[in-house]
């Protein structure tokens, strides 16, 4: 019996090697191919006011920044295809590319899946790193933290269940379901093989629930983390969340290697 025969695999071949959604390891790849299917995911989405110079010091051009307005969601993952249960915390404000559409910029995230943050980062270009987000009701209070190198980088906070919302309360200040990215990636030479604007929008997205609220956010000064460059200006509104989506492959809307500035 070959080795292949007794592991039930057989040898990925040329065709399948170049084609779309392939990993490495092949035998066990790490990448999750699209689509996959988010169920029973917790939210908390928070907003602040902050500087707009401090938003469009993040952007990377053409992107220009959309309002003065930031937002962090902190999700606790229930049940994702590949990924399992793990816990995740986006940190977006609104940016527009002009001529091309208006989204959210990711200046940081951060998840406690390995998985999470090889696909957010070789997929998206999303900036992602290795932390531990947390998210629990503490009484009556809704308590959303996200902890980096020990120190709680972000807590958030927001009365339990209080005020029920529908599903279009959700994004007041900005279209946060449109994600943009900066997408790097290098040749093993140090020449540049990927420098683009990415675009990822969720798809068959269904909102179980929705609970709107006033909000606390503090940011603590982190060097691996530096979410303190969107300063609090002032704290505006939460909604606690609860929802199913599928994340499927986006698109590029910028590549600064074939367009000019």
């Amino acid at each position: 019996m070959t080795d292949q025969a007794k592991y039930g695999l057989t040898r990925p071949t040329f065709a399948e090697i170049r084609q779309g959604g392939f990993s490495t390891p092949w035998d066990a790849p790490m990448i999750p191919p699209f689509p996959f299917r988010f169920r029973n995911a917790e939210i908390l989405t928070l907003y602040w006011r902050t500087d707009p110079a401090a938003m469009a010091f993040l952007l990377p051009p053409p992107l220009v920044p959309v309002g003065d307005v930031a937002c962090v969601h902190i999700y606790r993952m229930s049940d994702t295809d590949w990924l399992g249960p793990y816990s995740e915390a986006n940190v977006m404000f609104g940016a527009e590319l002009p001529g091309k559409g208006t989204g959210a910029y990711s200046p940081y995230l951060v998840l406690s899946s390995d998985i999470g943050v090889a696909h957010g980062r070789e997929i998206h270009g999303q900036p992602k790193k290795l932390g531990k987000p947390g998210l629990e009701a503490r009484g009556d209070l809704m308590v959303g933290t996200v902890e980096r190198n020990g120190i709680d980088v972000i807590t958030g906070t927001l009365p339990y269940k209080q005020r029920r919302v529908a599903p279009e309360a959700l994004a007041p200040y900005f279209d946060f379901g449109t994600n943009l990215n900066l997408k790097v990636v290098d040749h093993i030479d140090g020449r540049p093989a990927i420098r683009q604007i990415t675009s990822r929008r969720l798809a068959e997205v269904t909102v179980h629930e929705a609970w709107e609220g006033p909000c606390t956010v503090e940011l603590r000064p982190n060097a691996q983390l530096p979410v303190f460059r969107l300063p609090v200006l002032e704290p505006l509104t939460g909604i606690h969340w609860r929802a199913d989506f599928t994340l499927v492959a986006g698109r590029i809307l910028h590549d600064y290697l074939k367009e000019t500035p």
